[in-house]
């Protein structure tokens, strides 16, 4: 991959980590606030703010994942290993590159994880 283009994917990388930083203090900031006036709720104010932290929770593991493989995208980028598949070891196709920038295995490789015929290494 030429500099240029790997200086393209690292931009749009760290405006994504940046992005995912920021909504994952929001969402862990909203899942920590206290619930106001818990005794006066009623059963289902109560069942309804659980269940909304429960999804807050969710979302906030979501995005922690989410901002794991960016990372590891990034540090790809700077070992001179980003675009090339962990499994098979070729080149990741441009076009799954520019959909899913912190993909680590190629179309086939990915295939074959989800059909279980191979084990992922990440």
């Amino acid at each position: 991959m030429d500099k240029k283009t790997l200086d393209q994917f690292r931009i749009l990388l760290e405006a994504r980590r940046n992005a995912l930083r920021e909504a994952l203090a929001r969402t862990e900031k909203d899942g920590r606030a206290p619930e106001e006036d818990f005794a006066a709720q009623d059963i289902a104010d109560r069942a309804a703010n659980s269940s909304q932290k429960e999804l807050l929770f969710a979302q906030s593991r979501a995005e922690r994942q989410m901002l794991n493989q960016v990372e590891s995208a990034l540090s790809r980028v700077r070992e001179g290993s980003f675009g090339v598949c962990i499994t098979c070891e070729n080149d990741i196709n441009p076009k799954r590159m520019e959909a899913v920038p912190w993909a680590v295995h190629c179309v086939g490789c990915q295939g074959k994880i989800e059909q279980g015929l191979i084990e992922a290494d990440a």
